[in-house]
């Protein structure tokens, strides 16, 4: 790898030029590349092989190889070579971290302290069930067994590269299946990294596949492949939208995790100097870019100006800069494309007459060169708006006032997604029943911990499917019904 600084990540030049294929690393089936770009300083740090149906062709084979072997190993020997995934991602926690500062601009800290430790809680996860998941069950006299679906053609997205890929692989491959990963083209490193973990883990040759390569060329193949048994993505709902069609000749399973325009209820008895402050942080986790992040802040209209003073006072605190500081809260926005995205949308909201609280277009004063974009809070937002109705992926929390319960839960649900939400109260009753309301695949009350067992997945727009926890492993999982089997 080209780099500039010793605490950037070892990827060996070989393994930048080859996919991992059926237990090596193997060059594509025609040369060629896409170079990867260090958000923070708008740099080429890297180039990554680049596939074409050729190679997942390939990739398909070994996969669709492997299956059989790996569907029948007992559920212990599983949970084994995951332990030891599970294990070398922590041991390699620093390599991992510093692979998504260079390639996504990622926080150092925030890579240490959520990327890897939560991608790593996945495979934990996955490892666990295996323990006392029961693959088949008797009703009456009738045998329910759970059966591993068979090859997963697995496509991740740029902001949580490492997460998300965890969170598809580790339960896959728990359930029995073998996998052909497609990671973002654009956050590459942290994916060739996994997948040498993978191969230093013992994963028998097949069970784990890796094409880099462009979404309309590579993710396209995997989707119409009629070899894959069933897609998993993470995406736009464009691309949710386009793998879905391209799947729909072979019928195969197609769950998708797309996007998000997440609520954040503040109930009139909500606790506003905590609960205003840690919803401002919510929203910008990660630079904003998580498709469950709570960007619509829906307050009372009579405490609108102390929620306007208090998420200006947080916003403004927040430390955006480099990413490999220690003091660096906010890292740049991920790529360029997506820093012009929340450009245009904050010069949106300004054009439709939202009120700007703090923040607005350009960069963070002090830096002509990253995609660092400023922390913005809108207020007076109409739900009508675009900033209020449309993904931004950035730094932007549009404030919404509220006149009754009623009218909240309906600004709330005034969306055509809904993935997330969260509620805040110190009614636990109240806060409960407006949760029940709202329509989003998870619910979050008074922010609470982090829960890798919770399933994770939306409603309307947002996709289909569920992630994480017992329901995300079902996911990989066919039924199947033997009749008499007790009789």
């Amino acid at each position: 790898m080209t780099t500039h600084s010793s605490n950037h990540p070892s990827v060996d030049a070989h393994v930048l030029a080859r996919f991992y294929i059926n237990g090596q690393w193997v060059s594509p089936a025609v040369p060629a590349s896409l170079g990867v770009i260090n958000p923070a300083t708008e740099q080429e740090v890297a180039q990554v092989a680049r596939g074409t149906a050729e190679d997942v062709d390939r990739a398909v084979a070994a996969a669709r190889e492997a299956f059989p072997g790996w569907a029948a190993c007992a559920p212990a020997e599983r949970a084994r070579v995951l332990g030891k995934i599970h294990t070398l991602i922590l041991e390699r926690k620093e390599e991992l971290a510093q692979a998504l500062c260079l390639e996504m601009g990622a926080a150092i800290g925030f890579a240490r302290a959520m990327q890897v430790p939560l991608a790593a809680e996945h495979v934990r996860v996955a490892r666990d069930l295996l323990a006392d998941y029961r693959f088949q069950t008797l009703e009456g006299s009738t045998a329910i067994e759970r059966e591993p679906i068979g090859v997963c053609g697995l496509i991740t997205p740029w902001n949580w590269p490492l997460y998300q890929i965890t969170a598809k692989v580790a339960p896959a491959i728990a359930a029995g299946c073998t996998v052909v990963l497609k990671p973002s083209e654009l956050s590459p490193l942290s994916a060739l990294l996994f997948a040498q973990l993978v191969h230093d883990a013992g994963l028998p040759p097949g069970v784990f596949n890796l094409v880099n390569g462009s979404g309309h060329e590579v993710g396209a193949a995997m989707a119409a492949h009629a070899d894959i048994d069933m897609i998993s993505i993470t995406g736009s709902n464009r691309a949710g939208a386009l793998v879905a069609q391209a799947a729909a000749p072979t019928v195969k399973r197609v769950t998708q995790e797309l996007g998000g325009k997440s609520p954040n209820v503040l109930l009139p008895d909500a606790d506003f100097a905590k609960a205003v402050p840690l919803g401002v942080m919510s929203a910008f986790r990660n630079v904003g870019q998580s498709c469950s992040a709570p960007t619509r802040m829906i307050v009372p209209r009579s405490r609108l100006a102390e929620v306007e003073a208090l998420a200006a006072a947080t916003a403004n605190g927040i430390v955006v800069g480099n990413p490999q500081s220690e003091d660096t809260v906010l890292g740049p926005i991920a790529n360029q494309a997506q820093f012009e995205r929340v450009q245009s949308m904050i010069e949106a909201g300004i054009a439709e007459g939202a009120k700007r609280v703090c923040g607005g277009p350009g960069r963070v004063p002090g830096f002509d060169k990253g995609f660092y974009a400023r922390p913005t809070v809108f207020s007076e937002v109409a739900s009508s708006m675009r900033i209020a109705q449309e993904e931004i992926f950035g730094p932007v929390l549009c404030i919404i006032a509220y006149d009754s319960l009623d009218e909240a839960v309906a600004i709330a649900n005034d969306t055509v997604y809904g993935l997330g939400a969260h509620v805040q109260g110190q009614d636990i009753q109240l806060a409960r029943a407006v949760a029940s309301r709202i329509r989003a695949g998870q619910v979050h009350l008074n922010h609470p911990a982090w829960d890798p067992m919770a399933p994770f997945g939306g409603y309307k727009r947002s996709g289909n499917g569920r992630e994480y926890g017992v329901q995300g492993f079902e996911e990989y999982l066919e039924t199947k019904a033997i009749v008499g089997f007790g009789a």
